[in-house]
């Protein structure tokens, strides 16, 4: 067992979208490109022209909260002063607060767990940011600056983000607030218009590939060779998702779906039941559904690509794209990957019922083979 999965075992309630099994955002002391925002902020905390609040927006798993902890960490132990950009040691004791929770002039506002439902709640709450008013009214030591995390910003109810809207309007001195989010259209035009947006990107491969490497060594992960050279290329610059993938069932999954497409347009029924069955049957979390929703999706959008444009597939992709999509059967192909999109996003909101989910998105996928309307 890992040191990140005996940890978790002994505090299961760590935090609502860390990764099982590696270590939190807020222990990780290496961060893997995302020099222009670290440039971005340092010019300006050492200019002095730091703005209260700063609206971290990415894809899901590029390090967004990893960049939120290290600037954190900066302001804490040094405020203005120091060298800009270095790293705060692991052995620091700012260090060691925040990765624990211990800072006092640290906040983190995140989706709370409920102890009756046993999982955490849907949205951050109101309640959950009232906290901000005894953590904003202390007087702040060491350095005299108070960071607030939000995390992840696009979690707030509407009446969460009325409670912050009136932080972010009028914040006490030397307070800092680091909102991370991956879906920014869901914040409100009030707290973005007071915030400086700092944009987070995808990282490229080499850099995606050592973040991977240094993630797996740190928490005791092996993985060999082939599954992390396949996990890197259907990441799409997302580390959590290359990590997910090489240490979880997900390579498994991909292949499962390519022998799907490679049956088109024929379905093997019984199949096709035992994987709803499977994706989302009873006592499902829906973790697994989504893994599968989000790889098949990305699946399609290569294969459209390739037959595009001539490129975008990896591997055995190509030889699918050449089979099944042409001129004809291409806008089948769009039409059906934005309606799976659309039903992906639609089932996480609306509680719909998966195994159906899974079936329908088969059918999709037979229909647009056939070149016909899904």
């Amino acid at each position: 067992m890992s040191r990140a999965a005996a940890k978790k075992r002994e505090d299961p309630v760590e935090e609502p979208d860390r990764l099982e099994g590696f270590s939190s955002p807020r222990e990780v002391d290496r961060l893997f490109g995302h020099e222009a925002a670290l440039t971005e902020f340092g010019d300006a905390l050492h200019g002095g022209r730091l703005h209260h609040a700063w609206l971290m927006v990415g894809p899901e798993g590029v390090g967004k909260a990893t960049l939120a902890y290290r600037l954190a960490r900066e302001v804490l132990a040094r405020g203005e002063e120091g060298a800009p950009h270095a790293p705060i040691d692991p052995d620091h004791p700012v260090f060691r607060k925040v990765a624990g929770l211990g800072h006092p002039n640290l906040l983190l506002i995140r989706r709370s767990w409920n102890d009756k439902t046993k999982r955490y709640s849907q949205y951050i709450s109101v309640d959950e940011v009232r906290r901000l008013r005894n953590f904003l009214g202390h007087s702040a030591g060491e350095t005299g600056w108070r960071v607030v995390v939000v995390d992840r910003a696009d979690d707030l109810n509407q009446n969460a983000a009325n409670a912050l809207l009136k932080a972010l309007e009028e914040p006490p001195p030397r307070t800092l607030f680091l909102l991370v989010a991956t879906a920014e259209g869901r914040i409100p035009v009030t707290i973005r218009s007071r915030c400086r947006t700092l944009r987070v990107t995808v990282l490229g491969h080499e850099e995606l590939e050592r973040a991977v490497r240094a993630a797996l060594e740190r928490d005791d992960h092996e993985v060999d060779a082939e599954t992390l050279s396949v996990a890197l290329e259907l990441s799409q610059g997302s580390v959590r998702r290359a990590l997910e993938l090489a240490t979880g069932e997900g390579i498994a999954l991909y292949r499962d779906i390519l022998a799907a497409f490679a049956r088109l347009p024929e379905l093997d029924g019984p199949a096709a039941h035992k994987l709803a069955e499977r994706l989302g049957g009873f006592g499902s979390d829906g973790e697994r559904l989504e893994l599968f929703l989000s790889l098949l999706l990305g699946l399609m959008e290569r294969l459209i690509r390739q037959a595009a444009t001539g490129e975008g597939a990896i591997g055995e992709e190509r030889a699918l794209a050449n089979r099944l999509l042409d001129r004809a059967t291409l806008p089948h192909w769009v039409e059906a990957w934005e309606a799976i999109g659309r039903a992906k996003a639609d089932a996480a909101s609306l509680n719909l019922d998966r195994s159906l989910l899974v079936l329908e998105t088969l059918y999709r996928l037979q229909q647009a083979a056939r070149g016909a309307p899904g």
